[in-house]
């Protein structure tokens, strides 16, 4: 079976088999890949894949109403939390984007329609032949990353983005010789 070259191991090729790049319109789902993806920030997806059930408990499952809330003693929680990524400006911009998140919904009635505007509300389905033809941002990525600051979202620069558009199936970015490329019409 052939498959996009990046999941070398046996975790990243059941995210890449059954996650990556299926569209997510659950607003929980993405929040959680909001916050990963900030996470990941500087490490590999593999460091993130290894701790994600560590960060769903230290993280109440990435309820943003209860992360919204948490104060300097749960910070310090989580910054003594060896299952997690320890750094305390992403610890501390996964609240603001908690906060951030629901302002979001409030406005938007989900942060599902909020996001997916970026793209038309439809995957935008990439013709990819190589992961080197990949980019690491876009146009669009952009956008959205200006968007997101001016709403009050921290650690969300334009490949951070990207990388969430990927994950969350906003574009198809699996090679076209990938079995899962067609796989893509899947909401999760």
């Amino acid at each position: 079976m052939k498959r996009c070259a990046w999941p070398k191991n046996e975790l990243a090729i059941q995210y890449h088999d059954h996650e990556w790049g299926l569209p997510v319109h659950d607003d929980r789902k993405l929040f959680e890949a909001i916050i990963l993806d900030a996470f990941q920030a500087g490490l590999s997806w593999d460091t993130i894949l290894k701790k994600r059930e560590n960060f769903r408990k230290a993280f109440d499952n990435f309820d943003a109403k209860k992360i919204a809330k948490y104060d300097e003693k749960k910070v310090k929680q989580l910054m003594n939390n060896e299952g997690i990524i320890r750094n305390n400006l992403k610890i501390k911009a996964a609240i603001t984007n908690a906060k951030a998140f629901l302002h979001v919904q409030k406005e938007f009635g989900s942060f599902d329609k909020y996001i997916w505007q970026f793209v038309s509300h439809k995957p935008i389905i990439n013709k990819r032949k190589s992961i080197k033809e990949i980019p690491a941002k876009t146009e669009i990525s952009d956008a959205m990353s200006k968007d997101m600051k001016k709403r009050g979202f921290a650690f969300c620069g334009s490949t951070i983005c990207y990388a969430f558009m990927q994950a969350v199936g906003m574009v198809n970015d699996h090679t076209v010789d990938c079995f899962c490329y067609r796989k893509t019409t899947k909401t999760i």
